[in-house]
């Protein structure tokens, strides 16, 4: 949709070697910023500094940052080594996602360019630096280089508060997510569920209603594999996980992103940031009976206009992750995220209006006052899309509960046990349709298991043995199960890992030198890369017997699982309290998972 309140001065994207892949200014809006530092000198003979750094010096100034904070994203607090002036000195965790840089120019001035919309997407990260006002720049200088820490979130002295405030970042994080989208080819519409099934996105809407020649209706999205983030919880037991970006990336399409940012923001003012309305429009052009009445002004993000049966779509999406360590001197560690995915299948240009329920379990902030019920008003475009996003801090307890216990009986088999209680205390109609564990030893050949689980099936890979629990088609609703499964995992003996390496390296290097130079150099560098990092692994030395896995926190087991039927947050949709306007009678159908 249109991001109203926002221009964008400049955007960047760098590598992982902190350089800049991608950059675009946009001169309209810095004549602007420049002319209200002018009026900044005429009124108050303050100057400020209406400068865009180079690539060059923004890379080097993000490296610097990088350094200074400790990564990119840095901590956000403010400790011994905080230097004043610096992001933690402002001491608010906001200035992990929206940070200031330190720009040295060539004739030794320094100035800061700021605020800088930070998102990571894979291996790159996009920087977008949006307008704001000169006083609010003079406000950001202020907070900086004040002696005390910074108040808490909320407070209306906070960085938060000020930021969270301004149209400008919340246009500049939605053309930095989307840009990132493009980067890692994620640019499918938001899955609605209806019926246990997708239904398409704009595409099959144009298809279906409008009759545009020369479009044809994309095949319906598969639901995504349970094991990604997308439609499932993971948790881990037995330690905690971090998930580092990979070290490789593909080559980002420079021409795809110019594309879309001429159409979507041109002049740097956003207009429409739905790559799926740009790539239709660019693709297929406007059809005549797209014209509105005289009374109804179109607007620039729904291009097309929906003819045919009308109904409202609504589906919930949550991610459950947590870090259950079975230890009572750590606690858990536990998070709900959400997504609220619409279908408005409406003629016209209508309005509409919903209720959500259930703040106050999930603890869902989306109010000052912290009701339990929040109103929401919206003109929803055309095809799937996400209404909203929201985290919640508490909810229903984990549907999988236990624990999992790993010895070695020898330097080369270890013995395991599992015992697990799924869907305690859950209640139809919340139904678990899929659950797996998995056990990974990335630093070790996995050459035999034995053992029988008490349900479910087992199989193993080069690296982890996976249990799987519950299955589709056998689905668990209204009752708990226990679930046990204890056995033997042997490993192939190190000095043979060690020629199973050796041999697969040479002969990735033999056919290296056999290519005849054609070869893509992004796959060269890939392949490079896999054999060092699995040469550096077998040179680490072994650890201690009773440890033989822990190494960046693989000590650990993965329960990934799917339940629909309801939300783990509690937070809920009343679909009697969705109302259209001007009124027309419209089905509402609503599913979670």
């Amino acid at each position: 949709m249109m991001s109203g309140g926002c221009s964008i001065r400049a955007l960047w994207i760098l590598n992982p070697q902190d350089a800049v892949v991608f950059s675009r200014r946009f001169p309209t809006v810095e004549k602007r910023w420049h002319a209200a530092c002018q009026r900044e000198i005429d009124q108050l003979g303050d100057a400020l500094q209406p400068l865009l750094p180079t690539d060059a010096e923004l890379a080097a100034a993000f490296g610097e940052r990088k350094r200074r904070e400790g990564s990119v994203c840095g901590s956000g607090i403010r400790t011994s080594g905080s230097s004043k002036g610096s992001d933690s000195w402002v001491d608010d965790p906001i200035t992990r996602h929206i940070i200031s840089l330190h720009i040295h120019k060539k004739d030794k001035n320094e100035f800061i360019l700021w605020p800088l919309v930070l998102h990571t997407k894979g291996s790159y990260y996009i920087a977008i630096l949006p307008l704001v006002e000169p006083q609010q720049f003079k406000a950001y200088e202020r907070l900086c280089k004040r002696n005390y820490c910074g108040s808490s979130v909320g407070e209306k002295q906070s960085l938060s508060s000020f930021l969270l405030n301004l149209p400008c970042i919340t246009g500049a994080f939605m053309v930095a997510h989307v840009l990132g989208d493009i980067i890692s080819g994620d640019v499918l519409d938001p899955e609605v569920i209806v019926g246990g099934s997708s239904v398409g996105g704009l595409l099959d809407s144009l298809t279906g209603s409008i009759g545009i020649s020369g479009i044809s209706a994309r095949a319906k999205p598969a639901v995504a594999p349970v094991s990604t983030l997308s439609t499932s919880g993971a948790f881990v037991i037995g330690g905690a996980t971090l998930d580092a970006p990979k070290s490789t990336s593909k080559p980002i399409d420079k021409d795809a992103l110019r594309a879309f940012i001429s159409s979507s923001m041109p002049f740097g003012t956003p207009i429409d940031l739905s790559y799926t309305n740009i790539s239709a429009i660019r693709a297929n052009g406007f059809s005549s009976a797209d014209i509105p009445t005289a009374d109804l002004k179109q607007p620039a993000w729904k291009p097309y206009l929906y003819k045919g049966r009308q109904r409202i779509l609504f589906s919930i999406h949550e991610i459950f992750n947590a870090a259950m360590y079975d230890r009572d001197e750590i606690p858990d560690s536990l998070s709900i995220s959400g997504q609220v995915n619409c279908r408005a299948e409406l003629e016209g240009l209508p309005d509409v209006s919903l209720t959500l329920s259930g703040l106050k379990d999930a603890h869902v902030e989306v109010s000052e006052h912290g009701d339990d019920k929040q109103g929401l008003m919206f003109s929803p475009p055309l095809g799937n899309f996400c209404l909203m996003h929201y985290q919640a801090l508490r909810g229903l307890d984990p549907p999988v509960k236990g624990f999992y216990q790993l010895s070695m009986v020898s330097e080369d088999e270890g013995a395991f046990l599992f015992r697990l209680r799924l869907m305690e205390g859950y209640k139809s109609p919340l139904s678990m349709e899929y659950c797996s564990v998995t056990m990974p030893f990335p630093r070790r050949r996995v050459a035999s298991f034995d053992g029988n689980p008490s349900i479910g099936t087992v199989s193993m890979t080069k690296h982890s043995v996976e249990w799987k629990i519950v299955i589709s088609g056998r689905s668990i609703s209204g009752k708990s199960i226990e679930a046990t499964f204890s056995g033997n995992v042997k490993f192939l003996p190190r000095a043979s890992q060690r020629v199973l390496s050796l041999s697969r390296s040479v002969s990735a290097v033999r056919a290296e030198d056999d290519s005849d130079g054609e070869q893509d150099s992004s796959n060269n560098v890939m392949n490079i890369e896999e054999y060092l990092m699995e040469k550096m692994n077998n040179d680490l030395q072994a650890v201690e017997l009773e440890e033989p896995f822990c190494w960046q926190a693989y000590n650990y087991a993965k329960v990934s699982f799917k339940i629909v039927g309801g939300s783990l947050s509690r937070m809920t949709i009343d679909p009697k309290s969705v109302s259209i306007y001007p009124s027309v009678k419209a089905p509402i159908e609503f599913s979670m998972q």
